[in-house]
Parts: structure tokens; sequence; C-alpha cells
């Protein structure tokens, strides 16, 4: 017969490909602090209740924080034939405290026990997140205010469109930090419920208060219906979406050091602590943390789609398959805290090269779009009959082998005689940039603005 502690209606030895199956402490002894914490607090309230006595709950009290010093210290190691987290330490415990152990799954399940201690896991790692998101936010305002004049060509489709100031373009990625940052917190508050006391699927007879454990926990309140809570991995799929959104958010910011620090750009220079050589080119340098970070964002969104799949099928409540929402949990929560780490640290350290960025203002023909609107205001035309006696002023500097900002007064009304002296002092890269002063502009005035919202954001954030 097997031993096993929750075996009680098996009457035959698991099959070792069984127990091999069905072993998850091998990964879910990552939760070894949320299911003793889980375990203190459920302990607490039955005593309150008056359900174990105080004497059993003292025992279990001491118990588990021996066995959280045990396990840090290396002595109970998580490897035996437990086949998980949590009945390795219900066993640990009654060895160690004898019926009191045995005492503690009053009036709970596996099923509210797995639920708790996952959820305090994504909650736990949802703040830790989103504060590595914050300092990140940091660091792109510090940078952004070392260079609101730094111009640099704004693009779409990867093409020169208009001047803009590298501020600006960091900025963009600080905005969408900042959605990622309140995505994770909304997150965090809208599963900020505890799920211990639901026990199996339907709660429990005895008289258990879930609000002392919920308040002992951190949590808002105990969650509504326990058969939706047992069986609820919708915390776990939002963890796995914002990451795998702010992995997207990482990979595009990526591919953009991967080109800026090419030798045809040379915009910026990352650090020798944040590169690596070639093992038969000596003089490569080659951009591998931004590389890396642009591709683990298909193994994040991997695990996402694995647990969506996992969950797309399964009837209430419980069922074993749950089992499989762990690991890619796990494993992006460990690839988007290192991520957001190591970006932070290249981006900090960096160099931005000014004078190749604007050097390349140069190149497209920036000022375009202003000619046109000059055309517009100054001589009443259509904005279509502007773009195109814009287009064929662009045709012009294309002869001449010239921007079109180098174009003299003479080339510029040998195509339209309703281009007069004004547009001159338009057709500047850096008049062009600061003439957009619309709200959420690049002018650098309005840059700064954007700076300084940032900064606020950030100080109410702490």
């Amino acid at each position: 017969m097997s031993t096993k502690i929750a075996s009680a209606r098996i009457s035959e030895k698991s099959s070792q490909l069984l127990q091999d199956l069905n072993n998850s402490l091998p990964f879910d002894k990552v939760l070894y602090k949320e299911d003793i914490e889980g375990s203190r607090a459920h302990a607490y309230m039955l005593c309150e209740q008056g359900i174990i006595s105080k004497e059993d709950y003292e025992q279990i009290e001491s118990g588990l924080y021996e066995i959280l010093g045990e396990i840090e210290s290396g002595t109970f190691l998580l490897d035996g034939d437990d086949e998980d987290i949590h009945m390795a330490i219900e066993g640990r415990l009654t060895e160690k405290v004898g019926d009191a152990g045995k005492r503690l799954h009053t009036a709970r399940s596996r099923n509210d026990q797995v639920a708790l201690d996952f959820r305090l896991y994504v909650q736990n790692n949802t703040k830790a997140i989103a504060a590595l998101l914050a300092e990140n936010i940091e660091t792109f305002v510090k940078v952004a205010e070392e260079n609101t004049e730094t111009m640099l060509p704004g693009m779409t489709h990867l093409q020169h469109a208009q001047p803009i100031n590298f501020a600006y373009h960091i900025l963009a990625y600080a905005s969408m930090f900042k959605r990622d940052y309140e995505r994770f917190m909304a997150s965090y508050e809208r599963n900020n419920y505890s799920p211990i006391g639901c026990a199996a699927l339907a709660g429990t007879p005895h008289a258990i208060d879930r609000q002392i454990t919920s308040d002992k926990l951190g949590f808002n309140a105990p969650t509504l219906n326990c058969l939706d809570t047992v069986s609820d991995r919708d915390f776990a799929l939002e963890i796995l979406f914002n990451i795998s959104t702010m992995m997207m958010h990482i990979s595009r910011l990526s591919e953009e050091l991967i080109l800026w620090s090419a030798s045809e750009f040379k915009w910026v220079t990352l650090s020798d602590r944040h590169a690596t050589g070639s093992s038969i080119m000596p003089q490569k340098k080659n951009p591998d943390i931004p590389e890396l970070l642009r591709g683990k964002t298909g193994r994040v969104n991997g695990n996402l789609i694995a647990l969506l799949t996992v969950m797309k099928g399964l009837p209430l409540a419980y069922n074993k398959d749950m089992q499989e929402d762990k690991e890619g949990v796990f494993d992006s929560v460990r690839t988007a805290l290192l991520s957001l780490q190591v970006l932070n640290e290249m981006v900090a350290d960096m160099t931005v090269n000014k004078e190749q960025m604007e050097a390349a203002c140069m190149i497209g023909h920036l000022c375009a779009t202003d000619l046109a609107d000059y055309l517009v205001k100054e001589s009443g035309l259509p904005f279509r009959d502007a773009y195109h006696i814009t287009g064929n002023v662009v045709n012009l500097a294309e002869e001449k082998g010239v921007d079109i900002s180098e174009l003299s007064l003479n080339d510029l009304q040998s195509i339209d005689s309703r281009i007069g002296e004004g547009v001159v002092a338009l057709l500047d890269n850096r008049a062009s940039m600061n003439a957009r002063l619309s709200e959420g502009g690049t002018a650098t005035v309005r840059t700064l603005e954007q700076v300084e919202s940032l900064k606020l954001w950030l100080e109410k954030q702490k």
C-alpha cells in the first residue's frame, strides 16, 4: 500500500511512471516560503477559532519556523520522493511535532493551499517587476534630461521622416513602461484576494474565519466564490500577459539599440560591460544583451500560450492539468526580473553619440513636411497640392545631391514662385523640430514637459 500522506483511498503502490509524471516537487519547491507563510496564517486562524489548541498552534508555528531555516540553510533538502512542496513541508512538520502537524490541514485542501501559495508568489513578483519597471523609467528620464536638444531622424517604415530629439524618442519607451507598470499594479489590486479556506471546492463545515487569514496575509478580502477560486488561474495568466507585453516593449527597444550601435548608424555605443567579442574576429563588439532580450520575448510569449491552452477546456473545479500552471510562470518571472535589471544597467551605461545622430538628420529631407505646411499657411493651397509641389522640390534636391534644407531660395522658387523668403528659416532641422509644439510633440519645450510629468509620476509611486 502507498504510504504517501494524501493516499487514503489508494490500495496499491503507485507506478513509478505515475510518480515521475505526478511529481511537481522539482519545480514547485520555489513556493516554499509562500507555503510556510500560508500555513502559519491558517494555523493562526484555526487557533483563534478554537479549532486547534493554543499548544498545537505554538508547536506548528515553531516547527514551520524551524523548517524555513532548514530549507534556507540546506539542511532540509527538497529532493525527496514527496510529490509536491506542500506534502514535503507537511511531512517534515509532522516528523517534528507529531499530531499537531497532522492537525494543520484541518479545514483546507491542497486545492486552496496551492491556489494560495501560487497567488502569493504571483502577487509578490508582480510588485517586484513593477518596482524594476519604475527604476527603468527613472533611468530613461535621466537619459532624456541630457538629450532634449540632441536631434536624430524620427522614422516611419524605418525611413527618415521628421527631425525629433533623442529625449523624445527615449521617453516613448518610458511611456510604454509606464503603461506596463500600471498594468501590473492593476492586476495586483484585482487579484489581491485570499483563496485559503475554500477547501476542495465548496468551502468547509468547520467554523473558520477567512477574514483572519486574509488580513494576516495582506489580502484585501477573501475571494467571493470557492468553486471559482480553486479553479481560477486568471492571476497567473495576467502576469504572463503583462510580462509578454512588457517584453515586447523591451524587444522593440532592443531592436533599435542593435541598429543604433551598428557601424551604419553609430548613434549609440554600448559599454564593454554589456557587449561581447567574437571567437574568430578580433575586431567585433557584439550587442548580445539586446539580442538576448529580443530573443527571450518569444520564450515568454510561449509560456502565455501554453497556460491559455491548458486552461481552455477544463471543467470546474480543480483538475490535475493545472499542475502545468507553474513552470511557465516561474520561467517568465525569472526572465522578466533579469531582463529589467540588465536593461537598466545597459541603458544607464551606454554613450549617446550626438554628432552622429545630428549628422543623420541631413539625410532624407526631414523638413519636407514643413515646406508643405508653409504653402498651406502662406498661400492657402490645399494640402494635397502643397504635397505635390514639395515632392517636386525633393526631386530637385535629389538631382543636386543635397538635402532639401540646403537648396537656395532660387532653387525653391524654380519649382513654384509662391515659395517666399520666409521658408528658408523654416527649412532648418532644429527649427522644424521645435515647430512641433502641439501637446505631446517633439519640440524641446514639450519634451521637457514630458520629463517633468514622468518625474512627478515617479515620485507618486514611491
